[in-house]
């Protein structure tokens, strides 16, 4: 075997429909495009959800409801969560750079604390937001939740 003698093996590289080349090729005339209509013009494109004309799926369906713009959306973290933390990292005082440093929470999230699971360590919380389960769950304990 020699550089000069590769070749792709047999059947796996097809030629090209080479259209638009005269009748005698058997793809003159209108080159595979069918006649007339937009289709069949160059430089034709079509838009994105177009449906021939038929009215649209995203015009047919209603539109309903309200997306608020000042909506704070926040990323909520339970206290089985934080006691797991406490048991892995043996930590006192918990934070969102700490939350953030050990994957629980992204660089720009806002955190709140809510109240599934118990807490049994005594754990000083710092976030932006508690529910009222959470912070009582966490006074019980001895610990203290304290709001950003």
């Amino acid at each position: 075997m020699k550089l000069n003698t590769l070749k792709p093996a047999t059947g796996s590289v097809k030629k090209r429909k080479r259209v638009g080349r005269g009748q005698g090729s058997g793809r003159g005339g209108t080159s595979t495009r069918g006649h007339k209509g937009a289709k069949s013009r160059s430089g034709y494109s079509q838009k994105a959800g177009f449906e021939g004309g038929q009215m649209p799926l995203q015009r047919r369906v209603p539109k309903f409801g309200f997306k608020n713009p000042n909506r704070v959306e926040y990323k909520p973290i339970n206290l089985d969560a934080i006691q797991q933390l406490v048991d892995k990292f043996n930590t006192a005082a918990i934070d969102v750079d700490f939350l953030r440093e050990h994957g629980m929470a992204g660089k720009k999230d806002l955190v709140k604390v809510l109240g599934r699971g118990e807490l049994k360590a005594k754990v000083d919380i710092t976030v932006h937001a508690f529910s009222a389960s959470a912070v009582s769950a966490i006074e019980k304990a001895g610990g203290k939740a304290t709001t950003l």
